[in-house]
C-alpha cells in the first residue's frame, strides 16, 4: 500500500512537469525534493496535486534567499519567513494539522542548514 502510494504521488508530480529531459540540474533537484516532502508529510495523491504548484511557485525564491551572498543570516531569515508566511494559508488549508507540524520542523531544519551554509 505504501509503495503504491509512493508510486502515485511520484507520477502525481511527474505529471506537472512537461518533460524529465527537458529539466536542468536545478529543475530534478526540485522534483526530488518535492518527492521527498511529499512522503515525508505523506501526502495524498490529492494534497500533492494541490501543494505541488504551491511549492514549485516558492521554490526559486527560496533558493534566491539561501544562494544570496549580499544577504546577512537576519535578512535571510526575515526573508524566507515572509515567503513561508505568505503561502502558508494555502498550504494549511490543504495538510492536515499533523501534515502541516511536520512542515513546519522541515522549514525550521531548512532555515537552519541555510544559515549553517552561510557561514
Amino acid at each position: 500500500m505504501k509503495r503504491h502510494f509512493l508510486l502515485v504521488t511520484i507520477f502525481g508530480l511527474f505529471s506537472l512537469i512537461p518533460s524529465i529531459r527537458e529539466l536542468d540540474a536545478q529543475s530534478t533537484q526540485r522534483v526530488q525534493k518535492l518527492e521527498q516532502l511529499a512522503e515525508q508529510l505523506q501526502l495524498t495523491p490529492q494534497q500533492t496535486i494541490q501543494l505541488v504548484p504551491i511549492l514549485k511557485a516558492e521554490a526559486p525564491e527560496i533558493q534566491a534567499i539561501k544562494t544570496d551572498p549580499s544577504l546577512s543570516r537576519i535578512q535571510k531569515l526575515e526573508r524566507l519567513k515572509a515567503v513561508h508566511d505568505r503561502t502558508d494559508p494555502q498550504v494549511r488549508a490543504i495538510l492536515t494539522p499533523q501534515q502541516y507540524q511536520r512542515l513546519q520542523e522541515i522549514r525550521r531544519a531548512e532555515i537552519q542548514q541555510a544559515i549553517q551554509q552561510h557561514r
